[in-house]
């Protein structure tokens, strides 16, 4: 693939773009999630973080979407410890710094972000003198963490599954839809498969799994008594995706539970394959494609859905490279807002997935498509 043109003012790889932090700037990551907001403070010419710091309290979200004024009020406390932190231990010949840049991704972005677009930029600006922002979906700083800013795919699997791809021109998307309409292979529908085998064998129909019976018994009582357990839950996906690890447990004696294990391989596979770049065969610079990252506490179930989806994976992508992610979506949003304070910002803005304002960019190019669909071009 060859690149765009680099747009007035914007710098291309590896080179600092006009304007850019100098030495000594701080950047801020922020990662708002169901568990909580963390927020990582950085220097724009060292790696990783100096340090974290969580705000264990998830931010709101009303009518409006997301509550910018709820995310605020722990945001800003919580930098200023971090940079108060900072400013105490930096030596006595350490530059005056400001705060460079700062990349919030948070849950929901995409479709709940609104008020936090509108409301953000100026108050950052404001409160803590933030010269560069991007307001990303967790998606994305999840393919930041997990890929940096190269050609390739994440599969972020947890209670659910989305994957996320680019080729740095466009994002690509599959999946992510709930557990209802989609999420296919995640912990809930990987749950809820174990849990329709478990209730088949006490039933008596084919495809039931003595094996997982057993273990639906243990973890949640009588059988019999699962729907009114199930039913009533708001969290029914996460309770689903609570007996996904018994499934994997199970999966080495109980060919049902491996069964299910592979199915799930199969929806992740494709789904990996419908936004990695290589599967529309676009031609992208050596060492830059072919990259699957995954990321999530799905994959902690190690070798009996690993191993089933890198065969799926080497059907699929051949030549795909398979890895670990090699950072979380906190690194992801340093990352971003590193790159954005150095004028290096190469992944694409989009107005939902990564929103940069104008008047805190560096001049790159401004928003591209985010596809849904798998690519038949």
């Amino acid at each position: 693939m060859t690149r765009p043109p680099a747009a007035p003012g914007a710098a291309g790889p590896g080179a600092a773009g006009p304007g850019a932090a100098g030495p000594g700037a701080y950047v801020l990551g922020v990662d708002s999630g169901g568990s909580g907001l963390r927020v990582a403070l950085g220097r724009v010419e060292l790696p990783g973080p100096l340090a974290t710091t969580l705000c264990a309290e998830p931010v709101r979200t009303g009518p409006g979407g997301i509550d910018a004024t709820h995310l605020l009020d722990q945001l800003l406390p919580a930098a200023r410890e971090l940079l108060d932190r900072a400013a105490a231990s930096a030596t006595d010949d350490a530059p005056t710094s400001e705060v460079a840049a700062l990349a919030v991704g948070a849950a929901g972005m995409a479709t709940l972000g609104d008020r936090l677009r509108s409301e953000l930029p100026g108050a950052l600006a404001h409160a803590l003198g933030v010269r560069r922002l991007a307001l990303a979906a967790d998606a994305v700083t999840a393919y930041a963490g997990a890929v940096g800013q190269r050609p390739g795919a994440v599969v972020a699997g947890g209670t659910g599954m989305i994957a996320l791809g680019t080729d740095l021109m466009e994002w690509h998307r599959a999946d992510g839809w709930g557990h209802l309409l989609g999420d296919s292979g995640g912990g809930a529908w990987i749950g809820r498969a174990g849990l329709d085998a478990a209730m088949r064998a006490h039933d008596g129909r084919r495809g039931g799994s003595p094996a997982l019976l057993d273990r639906l018994r243990a973890v949640f009582g009588p059988a019999e008594a699962l729907p009114g357990l199930l039913y009533p839950r708001s969290d029914r996906p996460a309770v689903l995706a609570s007996f996904a690890p018994e499934v994997a447990a199970c999966a080495g004696a109980d060919p049902v539970s491996a069964g299910i294990l592979r199915q799930a391989a199969g929806h992740i596979a494709e789904a990996a394959a419908a936004v990695c770049p290589t599967s529309a065969g676009t031609e992208v610079e050596a060492g830059e494609s072919g990259e699957v990252a995954l990321t999530g506490g799905l994959f902690k179930m190690g070798e009996p859905l690993i191993a089933p989806l890198r065969e799926e994976l080497a059907q699929l992508l051949p030549g795909a490279r398979v890895t670990t992610a090699a950072g979380d979506p906190l690194t992801g949003a340093l990352r971003i807002a590193r790159a954005l304070a150095a004028g290096d910002l190469r992944l694409p803005h989009h107005p939902t997935m990564l929103f940069v304002p104008p008047e805190h960019g560096s001049g790159q190019r401004g928003g591209t498509a985010v596809r849904d669909e798998p690519r038949t071009e």
